[in-house]
């Protein structure tokens, strides 16, 4: 009884601190284009809490999170038979984004509660979700998953990497490398308190391809038979360039 009562008083604790305090937020950028010379871009992101009451006791924690476009995927396990490495099990992941970031302003699990976690899916492993399959560890292909995609530095935690100053004005900057996909990259403020998500804020961060790279994207969707020819054009007439060339230099 003691306990429902506490997590109750709990609850309407968050609950009017999120009525009390509000996120104020600013992008360096709000579109990114990708063309031919495009390497990556860095988004700086900054705010302020807005509020009408005095600051609580309780500190000032933020987290941010940039997530890009979901897409399912299948991962494999690679099997030897007989000398030769083939495709076992898989497992189909139902949502992983294809691109994540999550930027706190302490260590995560200083800032955010495991309950908190699982409502808000902030963490990386709560971003990625698998459906039921009859593998026999499933877990561990969603977590092959979340490594490859590290080390590839599309999904990275940064804890410590949000300034908060006077647990009013808050910055960070999250690099966006440069394999980035096309769509709409959703951007997360969570205001922390006492591990508790207390407000939340979002916006988005709009990716698209423009120059060459539009025209090259929009002919491979649209019409692809022509887009196929045109690749071929391109690559005999490559070699034949390179074939000229080496005979001209042997001469």
């Amino acid at each position: 009884m003691i306990r429902a009562a506490l997590i109750l008083m709990s609850t309407l604790w968050a609950t009017l601190a999120a009525a009390q305090e509000e996120v104020v937020l600013g992008l360096s950028q709000n579109r990114v284009q990708i063309n031919a010379r495009f390497d990556g871009s860095e988004i700086l992101i900054f705010g302020a809490v807005k509020r009408e009451t005095p600051i609580p006791e309780t500190p000032l924690e933020v987290i941010v999170t940039v997530a890009g476009p979901s897409t399912p995927v299948t991962v494999h396990r690679k099997d030897r038979v007989f000398g030769i490495w083939v495709n076992a099990e898989s497992v189909e992941i139902d949502r992983a984004p294809s691109f994540y970031a999550v930027a706190a302003s302490g260590p995560i699990t200083d800032v955010l509660s495991h309950t908190e976690d699982l409502r808000h899916s902030v963490t990386v492993p709560r971003a990625v979700r698998s459906v039921g399959s009859e593998a026999r560890d499933p877990v561990a292909f969603t977590v092959a998953l979340i490594r490859i995609r590290r080390d590839e530095g599309i999904y990275a935690t940064l804890p410590g990497a949000v300034e908060v100053d006077q647990q009013t004005l808050f910055d960070t900057s999250i690099a966006l490398p440069a394999n980035l996909i096309e769509g709409a990259y959703a951007v997360r403020v969570l205001l922390m308190r006492d591990k508790q998500v207390v407000s939340e804020f979002e916006t988005a961060i709009e990716v698209h391809k423009v120059g060459l790279e539009r025209w090259l994207y929009n002919l491979a969707q649209d019409h692809a038979l022509l887009y196929g020819l045109l690749s071929l054009v391109i690559a005999v007439a490559a070699g034949w360039l390179a074939s000229t060339v080496f005979r001209l230099l042997r001469g």
